[in-house]
């Protein structure tokens, strides 16, 4: 069945829903939990300078492609690729979406479900991180066993209810709340951050780059950073495009998102690294620093209890918006490919989303010892998605319209029929033609340990 006309599909109320959304959508984990954690492990400012490079070189770009392919078709991840090359088989790479995006969130509402727990069980004070080797065995209490599916399920049924109330009521609506707060929080957390003896230590490792430790390393971590943060490769930026009005001038859309994205990962050092500081605490303590290092600084200050509630409260509301995002792309799939209902479409996508978490969440306890070439589901289903399916997903995506995308179409979508002037049509083909494939197919390389 094929898709749904414009005047039958959903579109975004405002030009601020319709922000808010797609910055909702690439906020998440990878900003306040990875970024800082990377950017620790390769040298601070260094990483800084190469990630915000890279957003610009591959990750405006990329975010422009997606949402020209959504507006101009109106369409779900594989009804875009259908409507714009219709006797070729380009629509097959809306799968690889559709799969990654199951898979993603299988495994990131296990750690979201940990966001939960952490945030709950801090504000009854229930947390006992008097030394990071306390946090440290508390963290592997709290994620194995039987928990952990219960805090997966708690997650997923607030997905869940969000995407139930459909596109303006339910995505829009929820964005225009859980946004604005999330960038409350985190101008709550960097006034804090001021207070720290560790502050200038911790800025000045994070804005003063060091450009001798620019390596190899530096530039693919910072380079899959730019990739990874910004929900590149999966179409949830093309699916949200696809509810875009013709009010959204694209280029600009693109490169707010972009900021802003940035704009949260950069918050989130300066939020993390004054306490790390303060604390004598390695800033390169790696993917640990905010389930087991954090919470024992927390412990530590003044209102600790209420920091700790707070931080945990801002990652389970970045995880949410990502989350919702990840599912709409499955929804709109089986609503205009397969003629289901709403809510049909969002139960069954949010049972197989469960059945997945489910056996990822026991992956840390009963299912531990069941693994797939060495991995556990958690592992597998993260292995998959983000080293195979994403990079496969965006390189496809640069290609299709870098080279075989109509240049009318592109020019007609980024002027809105010739009523605003884009001047960066040649440059932005220039980059999807050739800077971004070579710089996902390193993404790839890295992945997967070639380089």
């Amino acid at each position: 069945m094929g898709s749904k006309s414009v005047k039958e599909r959903a579109v975004f109320a405002t030009k601020f829903g319709a922000i808010a959304t797609t910055v909702g959508s690439a906020v998440g984990l990878g900003n306040i939990w990875r970024f800082p954690y990377e950017a620790g492990a390769h040298g601070g400012g260094a990483f800084m300078i190469c990630y915000i490079a890279f957003v610009l070189l591959i990750g405006v770009p990329l975010l422009c492609a997606e949402f020209a392919m959504g507006r101009g078709t109106h369409s779900n991840i594989f009804g875009a690729y259908r409507t714009l090359k219709p006797r070729q088989n380009w629509h097959i790479a809306g799968y690889i979406g559709i799969v990654a995006s199951l898979m993603i969130l299988s495994f990131y509402s296990v750690v979201a479900g940990w966001t939960v727990e952490y945030s709950i069980s801090s504000a009854f004070g229930t947390l006992d991180f008097s030394s990071t080797a306390t946090g440290h065995n508390q963290f592997l209490e709290l994620t194995s066993g039987w928990r952990p599916v219960m805090w997966t399920v708690v997650f997923l049924l607030c997905n869940f209810a969000i995407l139930i109330g459909g596109v303006t009521k339910g995505i829009e609506r929820a964005s225009n709340i859980l946004m604005p707060l999330l960038f409350l929080l985190l101008a709550a957390f960097c006034v804090n951050s001021f207070t720290m003896p560790g502050f200038n230590e911790g800025i000045t490792f994070l804005f003063n780059p060091d450009f001798s430790k620019i390596t190899p390393s530096v530039l693919l971590g910072a380079l899959g950073q730019a990739f990874f943060s910004l929900s590149l490769g999966l179409g949830c930026m093309m699916t949200y495009a696809s509810y875009f009005n013709n009010r959204n001038r694209l280029g600009r859309t693109a490169v707010t998102t972009a900021f802003l994205d940035s704009m949260v990962a950069v918050l989130a050092g300066v939020i993390i690294f004054p306490a790390v500081f303060t604390f004598g605490i390695s800033p390169e303590a790696g993917p640990t620093l905010v389930f087991e290092v954090l919470p024992y600084i927390f412990s530590r200050l003044a209102g600790g209890g209420v920091w700790s509630t707070l931080f945990f409260l801002l990652l389970f509301l970045a995880s949410l918006t990502s989350t919702v995002s990840m599912s709409e792309i499955s929804i709109t799939y089986f609503c205009e490919e397969k003629g289901w209902s709403r809510a049909k479409a969002t139960v069954v996508s949010s049972a197989i989303a469960l059945v997945g978490g489910v056996l990822c969440a026991l992956s840390f306890g009963p299912l531990g010892d069941f693994t797939v070439g060495g991995l556990t589901l958690f592992s597998l289903f993260d292995y998959v998605s983000s080293n195979i399916c994403l990079p496969a997903g965006g390189l496809i995506c640069s290609i299709f319209v870098g080279w075989f995308v109509d240049r009318r179409f592109l020019k007609s979508e980024f002027t809105d029929n010739g009523l605003f002037r884009f001047r960066m049509l040649k440059l932005l083909v220039f980059c999807l033609r050739w800077v971004c494939p070579i710089a996902i197919f390193l993404i790839f390389l890295n992945s997967v340990g070639a380089i």
